[in-house]
């Protein structure tokens, strides 16, 4: 499932190749999604400038001259810049198309992501999905302090609650493991238990860790690829995820592997004690 890495690896290879560009209009050979897309998407698009892409969690909301196009790469979903007349195979299911011949294409075989329409930005951050969101982890307004106060009256283990989306956004599994790892935190521990040092730790750890993964070009699992097609090399570098038995790269201990509410868990059990 691409995580914040990942969509921020799309964000700004779309923006680098189509933002100021002109839609000439769109080609939707499938609706049913997670939300449905407007059969009349090329009607809403034809000759709209796009302005810019931002970010929102994992969602991209597309502003256009008139209206705003919201999207989402769901678990499977991967948004590349194509030239107009390459060849569309299984699960190429909507086709921007833009000036100077370029199209953005639309590929999601699980088709849990979609892409919709809406007049305004302002309709878009008023979704209930988009309000109950958490803190942008690469904002200089998530820290040490504000995870702190978050975690105050929490007693459930740091790692599930740093996954749920409601504090933080876009800490997935990979990016969990690994900013917990960096932090020496065990990812059982209570999130009440932990200090203002070490949530300050967490905090720049989760910065450092996603900056990373999107220098990187994300993480690549299954079908994940950037919007000019490339792979992304972050697992190649992982310090515990993926890594169950394999010594750890700081003191040698095998790398241990739990289940934390069905996601799987790496940790070193000397690195993070506690």
């Amino acid at each position: 499932m691409p995580e914040l890495p990942e969509v921020e690896v799309t964000r700004r290879g779309l923006v680098k190749r189509i933002k100021g560009h002109v839609c000439t209009g769109a080609v939707v050979r499938e609706t049913r999604f997670r939300r449905p897309v407007p059969e009349n998407l090329s009607e809403l698009l034809e000759g709209q400038t796009l302005n810019d892409i931002e970010r929102r969690g994992k969602y991209l909301i597309w502003e256009f001259s008139n209206g705003v196009l919201l999207s989402h790469l769901g678990m499977s979903g991967v948004l590349r810049v194509r030239d107009i007349g390459e060849e569309v195979i299984k699960h190429d299911h909507v086709d921007l198309v833009f000036d100077d011949n370029l199209i953005v294409r639309y590929h999601d075989p699980r088709r849990f992501g979609f892409m919709t329409w809406f007049n305004s930005k302002k309709e878009v951050m008023e979704l209930p999905e988009i309000q109950k969101l958490g803190a942008e982890p690469l904002e200089d307004s998530f820290n040490g302090m504000y995870l702190y106060e978050a975690f105050r009256k929490l007693t459930a283990p740091v790692k599930p609650i740093l996954l749920n989306g409601e504090i933080v956004v876009g800490v997935g599994n990979i990016y969990c493991s690994e900013s917990l790892f960096k932090a020496g935190i065990r990812p059982t521990v209570r999130a009440n238990k932990i200090s203002k040092p070490r949530t300050e730790l967490l905090a720049n750890s989760i910065k450092e860790v996603l900056n990373a993964s999107i220098e990187l070009g994300g993480s690549t699992l299954r079908d994940f690829v950037s919007a000019e097609g490339q792979s992304g090399y972050f697992t190649l570098n992982a310090a515990v995820y993926g890594r169950e038995g394999k010594p750890c790269l700081k003191c040698g201990t095998p790398i241990k592997k739990i289940v934390q509410e069905g996601r799987s868990t790496f940790y070193c059990p000397q690195c993070q004690k506690r």
